[in-house]
């Protein structure tokens, strides 16, 4: 068994918590017992857990596994903290605001022998499973994504960290890209933002990725990927699954946990990761300088 502790209590924490304790049965997230909660908020029992001090769960030979569901300027501070007290992490995306940390954290990661795993729910989505599924085998032409959403808070980061569920989407459909350019529109007044990137898949075909926030913007992604032979504008309607979202990821932590993921999966996955990260940090670079 692993003892785990959730750090964050928001949205994404308590959910975590929810699974912990009631983990899907005869799966890998069995192995995972959750010891309790870490709040910067001094808080009562949540779902029956115990608060307890970041200092103690660093420091307890009972917990093995920390989830970092913190505002993401916070997750390369708790990782590099858990990693260096030789416990094994899950953490929300984006794992850092920058490529050359997330590096650096995988380096530590693999030296002291220890699971380093970034959530992706958004590559477990039914909508996405079936576009995948949709597009299998046709040549894209061109494609945009747009995403537009409430405003964003100030620790949530860059928008191409913060969006980096869509780049994450770009790449797992088309394969690695460059980005050509980037800018941003800032309303700071207004609250409101729109970022856009420009990119080329390895077959030299334009994407282009949108991040729009503002307030009364619905969350809503837009395609329009154009193929050879047809043009897709909406996305398709996938078959929802019993499982949920978070818990299909906990499945997949506490499985390689076990150590029942293969070498080559794991490194196709944190290829991909460094990949989008490094991606974002090159458009959040262009925005910068196309505001200078």
């Amino acid at each position: 068994m692993f003892g785990s502790v959730v750090v964050g209590v928001g949205i994404a924490g308590c959910v975590r918590m929810r699974d912990l304790l009631a983990p899907l049965q005869a799966s890998a997230a069995e192995k995972l017992t959750l010891k309790g909660f870490i709040s910067r908020r001094t808080l009562d029992d949540q779902q029956g857990v115990k608060q307890i001090s970041m200092n103690e769960a660093l420091s307890r030979d009972d917990i093995q596994v920390a989830f970092i569901c913190t505002e993401n300027t916070s997750h390369e501070e708790h990782i590099r903290h858990f990693l260096e007290a030789g416990k094994h992490v899950c953490v929300e995306y984006p794992m850092t605001l920058s490529y050359s940390s997330a590096v650096d954290l995988w380096d530590l990661a693999q030296k002291k022998g220890l699971v380093l795993h970034e959530e992706h729910i958004e590559l477990l989505t039914p909508d996405f499973k079936q576009l995948k599924k949709d597009i299998a085998g046709k040549t894209l032409e061109e494609g945009t994504l747009h995403f537009t959403g409430g405003s964003l808070k100030a620790d949530f980061g860059f928008p191409s960290f913060s969006g980096i569920a869509r780049l994450t989407w770009l790449v797992d459909l088309f394969g690695e890209l460059t980005v050509t350019a980037a800018s941003l529109v800032e309303e700071k007044e207004n609250k409101y933002m729109k970022m856009t990137a420009h990119l080329l898949t390895q077959q030299q075909k334009p994407l282009t990725w949108i991040e729009e926030r503002g307030p009364g913007l619905g969350r809503t992604k837009h395609v329009n990927f154009r193929f050879q032979d047809v043009t897709i504008t909406e996305l398709p309607a996938g078959q929802r699954e019993p499982v949920g979202l978070f818990m299909q990821d906990m499945v997949l932590f506490g499985r390689k946990l076990q150590g029942d993921v293969t070498a080559a999966e794991l490194q196709t996955e944190k290829n991909r990761i460094l990949h989008c990260l490094k991606l974002a940090d090159r458009i959040h670079a262009l925005c910068e300088n196309s505001q200078a």
